[in-house]
């Protein structure tokens, strides 16, 4: 099976030198954000000094997945086709190491009912055990629901009434392990948060708060994506349950809570197209293989690694398919990157500046080289004479 080496040298250090095995890092929990005097969040940084401690080497967690909020369940789709690694390996105990795994998810659950439920009041109750929680959808804001509720899952025993979607997360967040906002409506409201919207939802840090920490003292970890990448969160859910058994620092998270291995560079750092870009060369229209920033595309400031990662199986990618990025892995989507098809506002200025003065003279000088270099050198030939250059140090005879 393929690890992902970037997430083996986090949880298990470097290599040594030859022969010797990988060394652990030490198994540290917890983290904290810290507030700037600009108000902005600032990273945040693993600390072995937060008193937070690990749960002694976890053998089994609980994942309980819910999508009970403004959701499409799309996320829970998405990641069916994840296979670094994929959801079976995690729950049939195929990666050594990984805690034993129960996970909980609707769409996939064959229980049904109150038997399906019943993981998730035992959890309430706190009587489940080891738990991670999986938030997937906007949370609406049950404060203006007026008479009735916005969403919700089972009712209540004692009075018959209905457990909204909110209610469940402020019952299980503080009790679980880790929190984890699977895709953007999740993680910062998405689709079902822009403007005009009659519910007022929102992402689970806004819900919760951003300095919220769970019972492992971790922050929330958004892993956001209109869907999420697959192997993006099963990759993050194979870090988490690695910190959950004791095996692995904490994981890094950025100002806005994603992991930050995964969303570190922009879609233009990873992209196909870029060369195009830097020499001012763009599509004007959709059936291009140039890039695609005067058509739509917001690829060069966008946090999303879908260029490089592809999306099954290394294979596909919006821009890799020619479709724009219209930035679904960020905070301000969809309201910030509309309309869609519109050249971004920054894009005209770089395009003019790039497509009149650098990106020809680069184009002109590359085309140039490329023709030298296509063309093999002169000594190269079948004729009786040498004329490589080659000087012999001793005599011919």
């Amino acid at each position: 099976m393929v690890v992902h080496r970037e997430l083996c040298k986090c949880l298990w250090g470097e290599p040594g030198a030859a022969g010797q095995r990988w060394t652990p890092h030490p198994p540290l929990l917890g983290g904290r954000v810290r507030v700037r005097p600009s108000g902005r969040k600032a990273p945040v940084t693993a600390s072995a000094s937060t008193g937070t401690q690990a749960p002694g080497g976890v053998e089994e967690v609980h994942i309980l997945w819910t999508s009970e909020g403004m959701s499409c369940d799309g996320d829970t789709v998405s990641v069916t086709a994840a296979s670094l690694p994929s959801l079976e390996d995690v729950v049939l105990g195929a990666i050594p190491g990984l805690p034993r795994v129960h996970l909980h998810n609707k769409v996939l659950a064959y229980e049904t009912g109150e038997d399906f439920l019943r993981a998730f009041r035992q959890a309430a109750r706190d009587e489940l055990g080891p738990f991670v929680l999986v938030v997937e959808g906007s949370i609406p804001n049950e404060r203006i629901n007026g008479d009735g509720y916005w969403t919700s899952m089972g009712n209540d025993p004692d009075t018959g009434e209905p457990i909204t979607f909110n209610q469940w997360i402020e019952q299980l967040a503080p009790k679980a392990f880790a929190v984890i906002a699977v895709g953007t409506c999740a993680a910062y409201g998405g689709i079902h948060a822009m403007a005009g919207n009659p519910t007022g939802c929102m992402g689970l840090a806004d819900f919760l708060g951003w300095d919220f920490r769970s019972a492992g003292g971790l922050p929330i970890v958004n892993v956001p994506g209109c869907p999420v990448q697959p192997d993006n969160f099963m990759e993050t859910v194979t870090w988490l349950l690695y910190q959950a058994a004791g095996l692995a620092p904490p994981i890094p998270l950025d100002e806005q809570l994603r992991p930050t291995w995964l969303f570190g560079k922009t879609v233009h750092e990873g992209c196909d197209r870029a060369a195009y870009y830097e020499q001012g060369d763009f599509a004007k229209d959709y059936n291009s293989p140039k890039c695609q920033v005067k058509v739509g595309c917001w690829g060069p400031v966008v946090n999303c690694n879908v260029t490089k990662r592809g999306w099954m199986d290394g294979i596909g990618g919006c821009p890799n398919v020619g479709g724009i990025c219209i930035g679904c892995t960020m905070p301000g989507f969809p309201d910030k990157f509309m309309p869609f098809m519109d050249e971004p506002p920054g894009g005209s200025l770089s395009s003019a500046i790039l497509g009149h003065s650098y990106g020809p003279l680069i184009r002109t000088l590359r085309s140039i080289t490329n023709r030298t270099v296509n063309h093999e050198p002169k000594w190269r030939h079948n004729r009786s004479q040498l004329t490589s250059g080659y000087a012999p140090r001793w005599p011919r005879h």
